[in-house]
């Protein structure tokens, strides 16, 4: 054990690039937590190093079997005196506790899931509340379990793709010449314009826009994606609407407040919270008072809605071309595609689809990476409906 504490970087490196390999969700926050939980415990015995790993490798009892076996082939040449004997400084079983809070029994080294004494061994698993959570369906998630997801929310960031703006600033090699900045210069060498000023126009994020449906079929999600706007997408180009039966404003709600207050504050300023869905309406209203306006001229539109549209689906069809022909791109999370049978063939989502740059899910945490890299795309891409 000596030699492996002495080489603990490369070691833990190649175990996680193994285990990842294996199929385990091990990335460098883990190696870390297992090369630092090496250093306090120094390990005598490959036992103890086993449960070092299982301890601060393992998200959930089910990965056991996974990380023993690559443990084995990672850990097995190394020569440990003190297993066979009984060593009495192995560790004793602790229970590990899953989410629920209920022991759970995981196999040991062997895979029978019994000691040596034949009985059943627990052993702990430690995740972080949001990995554990990242693979479930947010309208499966209490209230309380959502504010536990703010923390990975906030460092989740939505960036829109750039777009030239009026602003300069001085280069070296810029396509334009500044004609004020270049007579400026020729006053120091007596009227000669001997070196020229070049500018290249400025690059800004393009204005986020999202219109989130708060009906009743999707009240479930709209707490958690109301969350995760306020927490990656509170810049000053970012715009909040709400609509179910109406057109709601709240950028100004979710401004300047803390998360809690901020997701209070919108349910009292949107009366119409888990009402019917008219989204054909929405879209007009918000094109009539704000798109049309600017608004939404060169912006990415994130439109959050399941698609049931209360209200004629052809009406829903002509204020999307409206809106895609001002916007940059129109992105529609809809968490009913989440399945795998679902075919946008008739209804509200399928006259919508045309005007459409991408379809994403973003039903759970971990499928917000997906949304986040449909708002960064900078190529416009309309849909079209699929035959199959």
């Amino acid at each position: 054990m000596a030699d492996l504490v002495g080489d603990l970087a490369g070691v833990v490196a190649r175990f996680g690039a193994a285990l990842h390999a294996a199929g385990l969700p091990v990335g460098a926050d883990r190696c870390e937590r297992f090369a630092r939980a090496i250093t306090v415990v120094r390990p005598r015995t490959t036992a103890q190093l086993r449960w070092c790993a299982r301890a601060t490798l393992a998200a959930d009892p089910a990965q056991i079997a996974i990380l023993d076996r690559v443990f084995d082939g990672v850990f097995g040449g190394l020569a440990d005196p003190a297993e066979g004997r009984g060593d009495p400084s192995a560790p004793p079983p602790v229970a590990a506790r899953t989410a629920s809070g209920a022991a759970g029994t995981v196999p040991d080294a062997s895979g029978t899931g019994r000691g040596q004494a034949g009985r059943e061994v627990d052993t702990p698993a430690l995740a972080s509340a949001s990995e554990r959570l990242a693979g479930r369906d947010f309208a499966d998630l209490s209230a309380a379990e959502l504010a536990v997801l703010a923390d990975a929310m906030r460092r989740l960031s939505l960036a829109t793709p750039p777009r030239r703006s009026r602003r300069t600033r001085r280069v070296p090699h810029g396509a334009r010449v500044d004609l004020r900045a270049t007579l400026r210069q020729a006053r120091r060498t007596g009227g000669d314009p001997l070196r020229l000023a070049r500018t290249r126009a400025r690059d800004k994020p393009r204005r986020l826009v999202v219109l989130l449906d708060i009906s009743g079929s999707m009240a479930p999600y709209a707490r958690a994606m109301l969350q995760l706007l306020y927490c990656a997408a509170r810049g000053p180009r970012a715009e909040v609407f709400t609509f179910a039966t109406r057109l709601t404003r709240l950028t100004r709600v979710l401004a300047r407040a803390r998360p809690d207050l901020a997701l209070e504050r919108a349910g009292r300023a949107a009366p119409d919270w888990s009402g019917g869905t008219r989204i054909g309406a929405a879209v007009k209203a918000f094109l009539d008072g704000f798109g049309a306006r600017g608004m939404a001229r060169g912006a990415v539109v994130l439109v959050i809605s399941g698609g049931w549209d209360a209200g004629d689906p052809a009406d829903l069809g002509r204020q999307m071309a409206r809106l895609s022909r001002l916007a940059f791109r129109v992105v529609w999370v809809n968490p009913r595609t989440r399945s795998p049978r679902y075919r946008p063939l008739a209804g509200g989502m399928a006259a919508a689809l045309p005007h459409v740059d991408a379809v994403v899910s973003g039903h759970r945490l971990d499928a917000v990476p997906e949304l986040v890299a449909a708002l960064a795309d900078p190529v416009r891409r309309r849909a079209r409906p699929r035959a199959d």
